[in-house]
């Protein structure tokens, strides 16, 4: 009964968006990490791969081994590689971002007992996101160590802190700076120029002048862009609902959920759904933070969510057992607003749905 519908028309016109920001030679990489942030890794890997992107990227090997699996040839790039999945990188053909110096040393070490020669790898920069990535100082060191005839640097990018903020940003503009030096410094070096770049999703639309060679997209191919006047630009791909499994008819002061989470001011009815904090609705969603849509109307959760169910109160709504309700979609509450009732983020709602949610691709 619950089921995450994903619009793939809705997919393609993100693409077309996307494309309208940037310059005609700059490459697309489309982000697919988190199972394509919680949709459906296969269906959407394809459609990128038909849409003619120039890379798919995702966090780590295993989820690139899982890609290939899917039969997936373009190049897969892994952003944030173990030392103990680097085996994966190779016998999937996938290019991994090496990010600190016993990284990069442990790769190089592993082609050359592997006999590989002109690997990919891509070199991430900390610019002041401070999460991975080596430091600017590394840039001659790093310059000489991608010298080296095993591998082949494809591209040098880092990662801005805080691409939504509103401009001018002085912790982007310093990250800016930084990148631009990084940048010079690699221009330079003798064997092939690796491709640069630097925004996301949000960067793409605040920073159009800084495409560079390449854009990284993930959560704007969703429909979302951290800004509702680049949201407006966007369609949601999914649709999350469920469905009601018993209505029950409370008294006035009765307590509805754990921890006597809710006592109902009136005589209330009240509907179960079969979605809970496993399914990734979390319990900060309960006692009248999140709401949900039923006909049309939008109704309060009510009570603590619990592990499997929540409950909804839909005392002034005429409803039955298994009629349909929406989380989120593409009117009413999308995943963003609907993020945000629970003070949380697109990402985190998205990327955290369970497998118990069926996945329905539509065109």
């Amino acid at each position: 009964m619950n089921t995450l519908n994903l619009y793939l028309s809705h997919l393609d016109y993100n693409y077309s968006q996307i494309q309208k920001q940037l310059n005609p030679k700059t490459q697309i990489m489309a982000v697919v990490k988190a199972g394509a942030y919680g949709s459906a890794s296969e269906a959407i890997a394809k459609r990128f791969e038909a849409l003619g992107v120039d890379y798919l990227a995702v966090a780590y090997a295993e989820e690139g081994e899982i890609l290939r699996n899917y039969g997936i040839k373009i190049p897969i790039i892994v952003f944030y590689p173990q030392v103990d999945s680097l085996k994966i990188v190779l016998e999937n053909a996938l290019e991994p971002c090496l990010y600190s110096r016993s990284l990069l040393m442990t790769f190089k070490s592993l082609l050359t007992a592997t006999n590989n020669k002109q690997y990919p790898v891509h070199i991430k920069y900390n610019t002041g996101l401070h999460r991975l990535g080596f430091p600017p100082e590394d840039t001659d060191w790093i310059i000489s160590q991608t010298a080296s005839n095993n591998l082949n640097l494809k591209s040098v990018y880092s990662h801005l802190a805080a691409s939504e903020d509103q401009r001018p940003s002085q912790l982007c503009n310093q990250q800016i700076a930084l990148f631009e030096t990084i940048k010079k410094a690699h221009s330079v070096q003798k064997n092939s120029i690796p491709k640069f770049h630097l925004l996301n999703s949000s960067g793409v639309f605040n920073y159009p002048e800084l495409q560079y060679d390449m854009v990284r997209c993930g959560i704007a191919f969703h429909g979302f862009a951290n800004h509702p006047k680049w949201d407006a630009l966007l369609k949601p791909i999914a649709v999350l609902e469920s469905g009601i499994s018993q209505i029950h008819n409370v008294k006035k002061g009765s307590y509805v959920g754990y921890d006597k989470g809710w006592k109902t001011p009136i005589d209330s009815k009240i509907a179960t759904l079969p979605l809970g904090h496993a399914d990734g609705i979390g319990r900060h969603f309960g006692n009248h933070k999140g709401s949900v849509f039923i006909h049309g109307i939008e109704v309060p959760i009510v009570g603590n969510v619990c592990m499997d169910m929540l409950m909804i109160d839909v005392t002034n709504v005429k409803c039955k057992p298994q009629d349909i309700v929406y989380f989120f979609g593409t009117t009413h509450n999308t995943a963003a607003s609907f993020s945000k009732q629970g003070k949380s983020i697109s990402y985190e709602v998205l990327s955290g749905l369970g497998p118990r949610i069926k996945r329905v691709i539509n065109e």
